[in-house]
């Protein structure tokens, strides 16, 4: 039996898109991802890669669109001690995702996932999240980071480090669904101790990690990633059909006080 396809913005027609967005409470996904080093053994991509295939098998399920894929984040943290990261400062990227929101809620867009797979671009998101929801009265936006959709996603995300980085779990899910991506002759000297425990500062990368990695990608498996991207599908599908229903507890405008 042949896999339902994503419904993919781009390529449906100005005709199409409406009648896309009634089916699904006018609702729309945004993968967000990032291009940066993720150590010795794994692609630059592989935040933007992850970004778009969860999304898009998530929009095979639900048949909500899903808006092309932003592939740069705020990678600021990353500095320049290692080829391949391509950044966006916070400012422009809260404007730049921004706009990409206003402009689907030109479209007809009324509830809008933003689906983020890369962790430090959660401030500048949250910060878009504010501009949209106070210029647009009757659009919802959710943020959803990607490796903590539920606490399953979450443990698996975290067992190997706190401050995790191309660490076991995101070396599993691109042996997974991306295996391109992957140098499995680096994976077993790209270990790296997470260095940060009882810090008081917030350091760049350059001054946690020995080689772009915090975590234990070593203890990666093929079959760890097919498990963690199912549970990934499974429980941002089920985020996303609760959300098609949600209406706000209160119908207050955010303009008037009345």
């Amino acid at each position: 039996m042949t896999s339902p396809s994503p419904l993919l913005w781009a390529n449906r027609t100005w005709d199409e898109i409406p009648g896309d967005l009634a089916a699904v409470a006018q609702a729309a996904i945004l993968p967000v991802g990032a291009t940066e080093q993720h150590g010795p053994h794994l692609g630059t991509g592989m935040d933007f890669v992850l970004a778009e295939a969860l999304t898009h098998a998530v929009s095979a399920r639900t048949r909500v669109p899903v808006l092309p894929t932003l592939p740069y984040g705020c990678s600021l943290g990353h500095s320049r001690r290692w080829p391949g990261t391509i950044t966006l400062d916070p400012v422009m990227m809260t404007r730049l995702v921004a706009q990409i929101g206003t402009s689907a809620y030109h479209s007809g867009v009324r509830r809008l996932f933003i689906v983020n797979a890369h962790v430090t671009n959660a401030a500048p998101l949250r910060c878009a999240l504010e501009m949209l929801r106070a210029a647009h009265d009757d659009l919802m936006v959710a943020l959803v980071n990607s490796a903590t959709v539920s606490e399953r996603v979450r443990a698996a995300h975290f067992a190997d480090a706190d401050d995790w980085h191309a660490n076991a779990a995101e070396t599993a899910l691109m042996l997974a669904t991306a295996p391109d991506l992957v140098r499995p002759d680096r994976i077993a000297d790209a270990d790296d101790p997470d260095r940060t425990e009882g810090l008081v500062f917030s350091h760049p990368v350059n001054r946690t990690s020995q080689n772009g990695v915090t975590g234990r990608p070593s203890q990666a498996s093929r079959d760890e990633g097919e498990r963690l991207f199912a549970w990934m599908v499974e429980d941002l599908s089920a985020l996303v059909l609760r959300g098609l229903s949600e209406t706000p507890p209160l119908p207050h405008s955010f303009s008037v006080s009345a």
